[in-house]
């Protein structure tokens, strides 16, 4: 069953490349795919960029270029949820658009054609997700990484949060967040991508997973946490993590 590993920036999936048998690259809509074998299975990895179009465009390629048949998601997120800190993981059960509001056609946040605001994620694939970033974390408490500003990490799982703004105000992530929490929707962490993909993986009956590092807080510092932790720690996690989830599989 082949698999793609999707993430938005090359530092998200680091190292994953180099542990490939049988790799080959190729190029489709715009995009390179690296196909191989990973601990015995057939993946695909590829970039999508930025944003929620970039996103969809890059899991229909997979999906129609290569027949994958499994999809997982990794990269990074501001964190939004009462205690939910940076260098936490927090494993997607749901996705939801939150620019996403055609009122008064539709209910805020709703996708026209959807049956509701949130598009869930595969249980089975996301119950081993968190079980693989449970081990990552208990090990990444020990590595004394001062971008942890001294926090211990922790595994979440729950609503993840897209939208095509880099969050940088703790005025905007605490709006957003007062929001949807108002109508019982209350979000974990927010990011660019997981909701197009998930959007994407529903409409062809894809299974689909998705974790994500909290590199900073959806404030205003979010700019100066983000490159440096993206480098140093989330690289590190992303590894782990699938490396764990795939052997687990």
């Amino acid at each position: 069953m082949a698999l793609a590993i999707l993430s938005a920036l090359p530092e998200e999936q680091y190292g994953l490349q180099h542990l490939l048998t049988d790799a080959r690259t190729v190029r489709r809509a715009g995009r390179d795919f690296t196909l191989g074998r990973l601990h015995g299975r057939s993946v695909v990895l590829g970039l999508t960029g930025i944003g929620k179009v970039a996103a969809a465009t890059t899991a229909t390629a997979v999906m129609e270029g290569f027949g994958a048949q499994q999809l997982l998601f990794t990269g990074v997120a501001g964190g939004v949820g009462a205690g939910v800190q940076v260098g936490d993981v927090v494993v997607a059960q749901q996705f939801l658009q939150h620019d996403m509001d055609v009122r008064p056609l539709f209910p805020r946040w709703q996708v026209p054609g959807y049956a509701a605001p949130t598009l869930a994620c595969d249980a089975v694939l996301s119950a081993g997700l968190l079980a693989a970033a449970q081990a990552c974390v208990a090990q990444a408490a020990a590595w004394n990484e001062p971008l942890l500003a001294g926090n211990v990490p922790r595994a979440h799982a729950g609503l993840v949060a897209s939208g095509d703004q880099f969050i940088v105000s703790a005025a905007v992530s605490g709006q957003i967040t007062a929001d949807l929490q108002a109508a019982g929707h209350v979000p974990l962490a927010v990011e660019m991508e997981g909701a197009a993909i998930a959007q994407v993986c529903a409409d062809y009956g894809v299974p689909f997973a998705a974790v994500r590092t909290i590199s900073d807080r959806a404030d205003d510092s979010a700019h100066v946490d983000f490159p440096a932790f993206v480098q140093a720690v989330a690289s590190r996690y992303a590894l782990q993590i699938v490396q764990h989830w795939v052997q687990l599989g």
